[in-house]
Protein backbone atom coordinates (compact mmCIF):
# COMPACT_ATOMS: atom_id res chain seq x y z
CA UNK A 1 0.00 0.00 0.00
CA UNK A 2 1.09 3.42 -0.81
CA UNK A 3 1.71 6.00 2.36
CA UNK A 4 -0.62 8.84 3.08
CA UNK A 5 -0.69 11.78 5.37
CA UNK A 6 -3.98 13.10 5.87
CA UNK A 7 -4.49 15.86 3.10
CA UNK A 8 -3.48 12.34 0.74
CA UNK A 9 -6.13 10.07 2.66
CA UNK A 10 -8.64 12.70 3.18
CA UNK A 11 -8.56 13.61 -0.40
CA UNK A 12 -8.75 9.98 -1.75
CA UNK A 13 -11.00 8.60 0.97
CA UNK A 14 -12.00 10.31 4.60
CA UNK A 15 -13.98 12.63 2.34
CA UNK A 16 -16.56 10.07 1.00
CA UNK A 17 -17.16 9.29 5.17
CA UNK A 18 -17.90 12.44 5.63
CA UNK A 19 -20.28 12.65 2.91
CA UNK A 20 -21.94 9.76 4.39
CA UNK A 21 -21.04 6.55 2.81
CA UNK A 22 -20.65 3.52 4.66
CA UNK A 23 -17.77 0.91 4.21
CA UNK A 24 -15.02 3.17 2.72
CA UNK A 25 -11.17 2.46 5.22
CA UNK A 26 -13.69 0.65 7.67
CA UNK A 27 -16.28 -1.83 8.12
CA UNK A 28 -19.66 0.40 8.56
CA UNK A 29 -20.62 4.17 8.56
CA UNK A 30 -18.36 6.69 10.88
CA UNK A 31 -20.49 8.60 13.16
CA UNK A 32 -17.44 10.18 15.12
CA UNK A 33 -14.73 12.39 13.97
CA UNK A 34 -12.26 13.94 16.27
CA UNK A 35 -11.07 17.33 15.43
CA UNK A 36 -7.25 18.41 15.51
CA UNK A 37 -5.60 21.02 14.32
CA UNK A 38 -2.60 19.74 14.71
CA UNK A 39 1.08 21.70 14.16
CA UNK A 40 1.76 20.55 10.40
CA UNK A 41 -1.57 21.91 8.58
CA UNK A 42 -3.58 25.04 8.56
CA UNK A 43 -7.12 23.83 8.83
CA UNK A 44 -8.82 21.33 11.30
CA UNK A 45 -8.30 17.63 10.46
CA UNK A 46 -11.58 15.03 10.65
CA UNK A 47 -10.32 12.01 12.08
CA UNK A 48 -12.40 8.92 12.07
CA UNK A 49 -13.30 7.54 15.36
CA UNK A 50 -14.71 4.05 15.33
CA UNK A 51 -16.34 2.01 18.00
CA UNK A 52 -13.48 -0.70 17.90
CA UNK A 53 -10.92 2.15 18.15
CA UNK A 54 -12.46 3.54 21.26
CA UNK A 55 -12.68 -0.41 22.39
CA UNK A 56 -9.11 -0.78 22.17
CA UNK A 57 -7.89 2.68 23.40
CA UNK A 58 -9.97 1.67 26.60
CA UNK A 59 -8.20 -1.97 26.76
CA UNK A 60 -5.19 -0.19 26.93
CA UNK A 61 -6.15 2.07 29.74
CA UNK A 62 -6.85 -1.06 31.74
CA UNK A 63 -3.73 -2.53 31.05
CA UNK A 64 -1.69 0.60 31.86
CA UNK A 65 -3.58 0.97 35.56
CA UNK A 66 -2.84 -2.81 35.99
CA UNK A 67 1.04 -1.32 35.77
CA UNK A 68 0.48 0.32 38.37
CA UNK A 69 0.66 -2.85 41.34
CA UNK A 70 4.30 -2.83 40.05
CA UNK A 71 4.65 0.40 41.27
CA UNK A 72 6.78 0.75 44.79
CA UNK A 73 6.18 3.51 46.92
CA UNK A 74 2.56 4.69 45.66
CA UNK A 75 0.25 6.27 47.84
CA UNK A 76 -2.30 3.21 46.88
CA UNK A 77 -5.41 4.84 48.76
CA UNK A 78 -5.10 7.45 46.03
CA UNK A 79 -5.81 4.57 43.36
CA UNK A 80 -9.52 4.47 44.29
CA UNK A 81 -10.19 8.12 44.82
CA UNK A 82 -11.68 10.46 42.30
CA UNK A 83 -9.87 11.42 38.75
CA UNK A 84 -10.11 14.90 37.22
CA UNK A 85 -9.98 15.04 33.69
CA UNK A 86 -9.69 17.78 32.20
CA UNK A 87 -10.22 17.99 28.17
CA UNK A 88 -12.19 18.76 25.58
CA UNK A 89 -15.86 19.36 25.71
CA UNK A 90 -18.27 15.87 25.24
CA UNK A 91 -21.33 18.74 23.48
CA UNK A 92 -19.70 17.88 20.11
CA UNK A 93 -20.88 19.48 16.81
CA UNK A 94 -23.64 17.98 15.24
CA UNK A 95 -23.45 17.80 11.01
CA UNK A 96 -25.38 15.66 8.71
CA UNK A 97 -24.88 11.62 9.77
CA UNK A 98 -22.08 12.47 12.63
CA UNK A 99 -20.76 14.23 15.19
CA UNK A 100 -17.44 15.87 15.54
CA UNK A 101 -15.26 17.31 18.69
CA UNK A 102 -12.45 16.45 20.44
CA UNK A 103 -10.91 13.18 21.04
CA UNK A 104 -10.66 13.95 24.85
CA UNK A 105 -14.35 14.81 24.70
CA UNK A 106 -15.66 11.93 22.65
CA UNK A 107 -13.95 9.95 25.14
CA UNK A 108 -15.53 11.44 28.00
CA UNK A 109 -18.89 10.81 26.25
CA UNK A 110 -18.69 7.29 26.13
CA UNK A 111 -17.12 6.66 29.88
CA UNK A 112 -18.40 3.31 30.57
CA UNK A 113 -20.70 2.89 33.01
CA UNK A 114 -18.43 1.42 35.86
CA UNK A 115 -16.33 4.47 35.68
CA UNK A 116 -18.54 7.16 36.24
CA UNK A 117 -18.27 7.42 40.38
CA UNK A 118 -15.03 7.99 39.89
CA UNK A 119 -14.59 10.59 36.81
CA UNK A 120 -14.95 13.91 37.54
CA UNK A 121 -16.17 16.82 37.00
CA UNK A 122 -19.45 14.82 35.86
CA UNK A 123 -21.27 15.00 32.38
CA UNK A 124 -22.79 18.18 32.95
CA UNK A 125 -19.71 20.07 33.35
CA UNK A 126 -17.99 18.23 30.48
CA UNK A 127 -20.43 18.99 28.33
CA UNK A 128 -19.71 23.21 28.69
CA UNK A 129 -18.10 24.70 25.69
CA UNK A 130 -16.72 27.73 27.04
CA UNK A 131 -13.26 26.88 28.44
CA UNK A 132 -13.21 29.80 31.22
CA UNK A 133 -16.74 28.73 32.32
CA UNK A 134 -15.45 25.14 32.55
CA UNK A 135 -12.61 25.58 34.65
CA UNK A 136 -14.65 28.14 36.91
CA UNK A 137 -17.32 25.31 37.68
CA UNK A 138 -14.12 22.63 38.54
CA UNK A 139 -12.91 25.44 40.67
CA UNK A 140 -16.19 26.13 42.61
CA UNK A 141 -16.73 22.18 42.77
CA UNK A 142 -13.21 21.96 44.20
CA UNK A 143 -13.67 21.01 48.01
CA UNK A 144 -16.88 18.91 47.03
CA UNK A 145 -14.16 16.30 45.81
CA UNK A 146 -11.81 13.54 46.69
CA UNK A 147 -8.82 13.44 43.59
CA UNK A 148 -6.57 10.84 44.02
CA UNK A 149 -5.66 11.63 39.68
CA UNK A 150 -5.28 14.62 37.39
CA UNK A 151 -5.71 13.73 34.30
CA UNK A 152 -4.86 15.66 30.95
CA UNK A 153 -2.42 18.26 29.26
CA UNK A 154 -0.03 19.76 31.42
CA UNK A 155 -0.80 23.50 30.62
CA UNK A 156 -4.62 22.99 31.60
CA UNK A 157 -3.77 20.90 35.01
CA UNK A 158 -1.07 23.46 35.90
CA UNK A 159 -3.43 26.52 35.56
CA UNK A 160 -6.67 24.67 37.31
CA UNK A 161 -4.42 23.52 40.46
CA UNK A 162 -3.31 27.44 40.55
CA UNK A 163 -6.94 28.95 40.48
CA UNK A 164 -8.08 26.27 42.93
CA UNK A 165 -5.06 27.60 45.46
CA UNK A 166 -5.87 31.30 44.24
CA UNK A 167 -9.58 30.74 44.76
CA UNK A 168 -9.58 29.10 48.37
CA UNK A 169 -6.10 30.83 49.84
CA UNK A 170 -4.11 27.82 50.20
CA UNK A 171 -0.52 26.91 50.17
CA UNK A 172 -0.36 23.72 47.93
CA UNK A 173 -3.20 21.76 45.90
CA UNK A 174 -2.53 19.05 48.47
CA UNK A 175 -4.37 21.18 51.66
CA UNK A 176 -7.72 20.74 49.23
CA UNK A 177 -6.97 17.47 47.68
CA UNK A 178 -4.94 15.56 50.36
CA UNK A 179 -4.74 12.30 49.01
CA UNK A 180 -3.96 13.17 44.89
CA UNK A 181 -1.28 10.67 44.19
CA UNK A 182 -0.94 10.74 40.31
CA UNK A 183 -0.63 12.63 37.64
CA UNK A 184 -1.54 11.13 34.11
CA UNK A 185 -0.05 13.68 31.14
CA UNK A 186 0.53 13.49 27.70
CA UNK A 187 0.05 15.60 24.82
CA UNK A 188 3.56 17.93 25.09
CA UNK A 189 6.41 17.59 27.10
CA UNK A 190 6.19 18.03 30.57
CA UNK A 191 9.55 18.77 31.07
CA UNK A 192 9.13 22.59 30.71
CA UNK A 193 6.04 22.61 33.06
CA UNK A 194 7.78 20.38 35.80
CA UNK A 195 9.46 23.00 38.43
CA UNK A 196 6.51 25.37 37.86
CA UNK A 197 3.95 22.32 38.74
CA UNK A 198 6.16 20.75 41.69
CA UNK A 199 5.43 24.25 43.44
CA UNK A 200 1.81 24.17 43.53
CA UNK A 201 2.45 20.46 45.53
CA UNK A 202 2.62 19.78 49.02
CA UNK A 203 4.03 16.62 48.58
CA UNK A 204 5.87 14.25 45.61
CA UNK A 205 3.40 12.51 43.39
CA UNK A 206 3.72 9.87 40.63
CA UNK A 207 4.03 10.96 37.30
CA UNK A 208 2.69 8.52 34.39
CA UNK A 209 3.31 9.71 30.92
CA UNK A 210 0.87 8.49 27.95
CA UNK A 211 0.93 8.43 24.27
CA UNK A 212 -2.83 8.81 23.72
CA UNK A 213 -3.51 10.64 20.24
CA UNK A 214 -6.55 11.40 18.28
CA UNK A 215 -5.27 8.52 16.01
CA UNK A 216 -5.69 5.75 19.22
CA UNK A 217 -4.00 5.37 22.02
CA UNK A 218 -0.06 4.71 21.15
CA UNK A 219 2.17 4.28 24.07
CA UNK A 220 1.91 4.57 27.72
CA UNK A 221 4.95 4.35 31.06
CA UNK A 222 4.82 0.71 32.38
CA UNK A 223 6.89 0.78 34.99
CA UNK A 224 7.86 3.65 37.58
CA UNK A 225 11.36 4.39 36.11
CA UNK A 226 11.01 3.54 32.79
CA UNK A 227 13.39 5.27 30.38
CA UNK A 228 10.12 5.83 28.42
CA UNK A 229 6.61 4.95 27.55
CA UNK A 230 5.81 1.14 25.97
CA UNK A 231 4.40 0.94 22.44
CA UNK A 232 1.08 -0.69 22.36
CA UNK A 233 1.82 -3.47 20.39
CA UNK A 234 -0.80 -6.43 19.29
CA UNK A 235 -3.96 -4.59 19.71
CA UNK A 236 -5.72 -2.27 17.47
CA UNK A 237 -2.59 -0.29 15.89
CA UNK A 238 0.15 -1.56 13.66
CA UNK A 239 3.33 0.47 13.63
CA UNK A 240 6.19 0.80 11.01
CA UNK A 241 8.50 3.26 11.19
CA UNK A 242 10.68 5.83 8.85
CA UNK A 243 13.85 6.96 9.29
CA UNK A 244 13.38 10.57 9.69
CA UNK A 245 16.05 11.53 7.63
CA UNK A 246 17.26 13.51 4.39
CA UNK A 247 16.63 10.32 2.41
CA UNK A 248 12.90 9.87 3.51
CA UNK A 249 11.95 13.42 3.74
CA UNK A 250 12.20 16.52 1.88
CA UNK A 251 13.65 19.81 3.18
CA UNK A 252 9.93 21.12 4.73
CA UNK A 253 9.56 17.82 6.12
CA UNK A 254 7.50 15.78 3.75
CA UNK A 255 7.83 12.59 2.83
CA UNK A 256 8.96 10.86 0.10
CA UNK A 257 7.20 8.78 -2.42
CA UNK A 258 7.70 4.82 -1.32
CA UNK A 259 9.95 5.53 1.81
CA UNK A 260 11.80 2.84 4.04
CA UNK A 261 10.03 1.86 6.23
CA UNK A 262 10.65 -0.89 9.11
CA UNK A 263 8.99 -3.12 11.32
CA UNK A 264 9.45 -3.22 15.11
CA UNK A 265 12.11 -5.66 15.12
CA UNK A 266 14.14 -4.15 12.27
CA UNK A 267 14.86 -0.42 14.48
CA UNK A 268 17.50 0.86 16.03
CA UNK A 269 18.15 2.37 19.41
CA UNK A 270 18.96 5.85 19.82
CA UNK A 271 18.15 6.81 16.21
CA UNK A 272 15.10 9.12 15.41
CA UNK A 273 11.71 7.93 13.61
CA UNK A 274 8.39 9.38 11.97
CA UNK A 275 5.45 6.67 12.37
CA UNK A 276 2.95 4.96 10.02
CA UNK A 277 -0.30 3.67 11.77
CA UNK A 278 -2.77 1.19 10.55
CA UNK A 279 -5.38 1.55 13.14
CA UNK A 280 -9.36 0.08 13.50
CA UNK A 281 -10.67 3.08 12.76
CA UNK A 282 -9.70 3.22 9.39
CA UNK A 283 -6.25 4.77 8.73
CA UNK A 284 -3.79 2.74 6.79
CA UNK A 285 0.13 3.51 6.32
CA UNK A 286 -1.31 6.75 7.86
CA UNK A 287 2.24 9.27 8.75
CA UNK A 288 0.66 10.79 12.35
CA UNK A 289 3.23 13.42 12.05
CA UNK A 290 5.43 12.93 15.43
CA UNK A 291 9.00 11.30 15.94
CA UNK A 292 10.09 8.59 18.43
CA UNK A 293 13.28 7.37 19.08
CA UNK A 294 13.72 3.68 20.86
CA UNK A 295 15.42 4.03 24.35
CA UNK A 296 15.02 0.41 24.65
CA UNK A 297 14.29 -1.64 21.49
CA UNK A 298 13.78 -4.99 24.26
CA UNK A 299 10.94 -3.44 26.10
CA UNK A 300 9.66 -1.44 22.92
CA UNK A 301 10.23 2.15 25.22
CA UNK A 302 10.13 5.19 22.69
CA UNK A 303 10.22 8.53 23.89
CA UNK A 304 8.46 11.68 21.47
CA UNK A 305 11.35 13.91 20.11
CA UNK A 306 9.27 15.87 17.87
CA UNK A 307 7.31 16.70 14.57
CA UNK A 308 8.18 15.94 11.00
CA UNK A 309 7.07 19.42 10.13
CA UNK A 310 8.42 20.87 13.69
CA UNK A 311 11.62 21.78 13.87
CA UNK A 312 14.26 24.34 14.01
CA UNK A 313 16.06 24.21 10.55
CA UNK A 314 17.56 27.81 9.68
CA UNK A 315 20.58 26.36 7.87
CA UNK A 316 20.41 22.56 7.82
CA UNK A 317 20.75 22.18 11.91
CA UNK A 318 17.22 20.23 11.78
CA UNK A 319 17.16 20.57 16.07
CA UNK A 320 14.24 18.87 17.59
CA UNK A 321 11.91 19.60 19.90
CA UNK A 322 13.10 17.08 22.19
CA UNK A 323 16.40 19.05 22.30
CA UNK A 324 14.88 22.57 22.61
CA UNK A 325 12.70 20.98 25.52
CA UNK A 326 16.28 19.42 27.07
CA UNK A 327 17.90 23.27 27.04
CA UNK A 328 14.90 25.06 28.43
CA UNK A 329 14.80 22.12 31.44
CA UNK A 330 18.36 22.37 31.82
CA UNK A 331 17.84 26.21 32.01
CA UNK A 332 15.77 26.39 34.03
CA UNK A 333 17.17 23.46 36.64
CA UNK A 334 20.62 25.85 36.15
CA UNK A 335 19.07 29.38 37.09
CA UNK A 336 16.09 28.03 39.07
CA UNK A 337 13.27 29.38 37.15
CA UNK A 338 10.34 28.00 35.61
CA UNK A 339 9.63 28.57 31.97
CA UNK A 340 6.06 26.70 30.89
CA UNK A 341 5.95 28.33 27.56
CA UNK A 342 8.49 29.33 25.16
CA UNK A 343 9.50 30.66 21.17
CA UNK A 344 12.79 30.17 19.24
CA UNK A 345 13.28 32.80 16.92
CA UNK A 346 16.64 33.28 14.39
CA UNK A 347 18.42 36.38 15.27
CA UNK A 348 21.13 37.93 12.69
CA UNK A 349 24.62 37.56 13.97
CA UNK A 350 27.57 38.33 11.81
CA UNK A 351 28.75 35.45 9.23
CA UNK A 352 29.85 32.05 8.74
CA UNK A 353 30.91 29.60 6.07
CA UNK A 354 27.95 26.76 4.88
CA UNK A 355 29.36 23.96 2.91
CA UNK A 356 26.20 23.06 0.52
CA UNK A 357 26.63 20.46 -2.34
CA UNK A 358 30.43 20.52 -1.87
CA UNK A 359 30.25 24.28 -2.77
CA UNK A 360 31.04 26.76 -0.14
CA UNK A 361 28.76 30.03 0.17
CA UNK A 362 28.77 32.73 2.52
CA UNK A 363 25.68 33.42 4.61
CA UNK A 364 24.42 35.31 7.39
CA UNK A 365 25.44 33.41 10.78
CA UNK A 366 22.39 33.59 13.20
CA UNK A 367 22.23 32.83 17.11
CA UNK A 368 18.83 31.26 18.46
CA UNK A 369 17.05 32.07 21.82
Amino acid sequence: MPTFDYNKIHAAWWNQTLEGKADVCWPGKIKYYALSSGTSEAGSKYLPITNDLLRGNRIVMIKQLLTLRTYRDIPVKSIGKGWLMIGGTTSLQKSAGYYAGDLSGITARKVPFWFQPFYKPGRKVARTKDWTKKLEEVVRLAPQWDIGFLVGVPGWIQLCMEKVIERYKLNNIHEIWPNLGFFVHGGVSFDPYRKGFEKLLGKPITYIETYLASEGFIAYQDAQYAKGMKLVTNQHIFLEFVPFDNKNFNSDGDLIENPEAYMIHEVEEGKDYALLLSTSAGAWRYMIGDTVRFVDKERCEIIITGRTKHFLSLVGEHLSVDNMNKAVQLATEEMNLSIPEFTVAGVPHGLFLHINGGWPAMIRSTKTF
